[in-house]
Formats: structure tokens, sequence, C-alpha cells
């Protein structure tokens, strides 16, 4: 039965399909915004579009930006011959947070995971490799890739095929240490505990 009426119930209903979101919470969070002041609303509404109109990925290292290159890979100042690859936006976030590290990423959007259907083609991996091959031009070689991908099985199973691809090339892969919790998301991790990690990072195969 329709209780609310149709608008608030299909508002209910998208809410739904966000990750992480029950039945229950889109219920609590369509009341919330329609209790708000209309124009509130309205921003929000209109940051969503803006924000999904005007991202795309970095052609450099696939981070989401709104300019290309973003602003990490154009800034001269980093140390280019360093790069970290993480599986997703949050976690290059994560350790720009600590301050620690000042070189540059690869973002993959995802490990890999048979169970679900993600393969290696299904991640930003063939762009990793074309960037390692690419030492020409103003831009110094690469000499380290540091592996930070979350330390679960799909990060794991993640990192050990990236260094198999990259071993070959003669540059160092490195792994970040287990000062991260295993089974966890860089995410929710707090900034020292990083810190540590890419400190203790060992070099792989």
């Amino acid at each position: 039965m329709n209780y609310y009426g149709d608008p608030i119930t299909k508002l209910v209903g998208e809410l739904a399909r966000l990750p992480g979101i029950g039945a229950k919470s889109a219920q609590r969070l369509a009341f919330y915004l329609i209790n708000q002041p209309l124009e509130n609303v309205r921003e929000l509404a209109e940051s969503i579009v803006n924000a999904k109109e005007n991202s795309r990925y970095c052609t450099v290292c696939c981070n989401l930006t709104d300019e290309d290159p973003c602003a990490v890979c154009s800034d001269t100042r980093r140390d280019q011959t360093t790069v970290m690859v993480v599986e997703d936006p949050r976690d290059m976030a994560a350790y720009e947070r600590t301050g620690e590290y000042h070189g540059l990423y690869h973002v993959l959007h995802g490990a890999i995971s048979p169970m679900n259907g993600i393969g290696p083609d299904e991640l930003r991996i063939k762009e990793l490799l074309t960037r390692m091959g690419n030492g020409a031009g103003p831009r110094p070689p690469v000499e380290e890739v540091i592996i930070a991908t979350n330390p679960n099985v799909e990060g794991e199973a993640t990192a050990l095929y990236i260094s198999r691809l990259l071993n070959p090339s003669g540059v160092l892969v490195t792994r970040i240490a287990h000062g991260v919790p295993v089974g966890s998301d860089l995410e929710y991790v707090d900034e020292v505990t990083l810190s540590r990690a890419l400190e203790g990072r060992r070099r792989m195969g």
C-alpha cells in the first residue's frame, strides 16, 4: 500500500538503491529531505547533477577529477619517480591526509574478485602498464611502484597480479606493510597507521 503518495514513495525507492542504505534508512532520509527548506534540497540536487556532469577520469592516474590531468598529476613539486597504486579514489585521499607521501598515484577502481565477476580487464591495470612503459619526454621514468591495495583476499590477489606484470620491467615493486589491519579498508584507517604501513613497505618478487 502506498502510504505517503507517489512522490515520497519514489524518493524512498531511489534512496534505497544507494549502497549501505536499507528501506528504513531510506525512509528516514526521505522525510528528512522533505522537511528541509526547498532551497537546501535544490542545492543538494544541483550538486549531485553537477558532480556527475563535470567529473571525469584523469588520463594519467585514472583518479576522478574535474580537470585533466588532475591536480596531483600536474603538480611538478611531487616525486615523479614513485607511483602508488590504490584501489579507490578514497584510498588516495586517505594517504594524502597523512602528509607523508609526496609521489604520484594510480587508481585501479576496484580489485580482482572472481566471485564478483571482476577480473584484470575490469580494472585500470592496462593504463598502469602503459604508463610504466612511457619513460620518454619531460616526465622522469618511474623507479618505484608502491602497491597499496587493501590487505584482504582481493587486495592481495591484485597486488600479486600487478607485481608479476611489473617485475620484468625492472621497476622496483613494493607492497605496503601490514601495519594496516587485515580485512580493513584504507578509507577507514587512521593516518598514523597508514604512515607506518608506508614506511614499512617491502619489495615484491
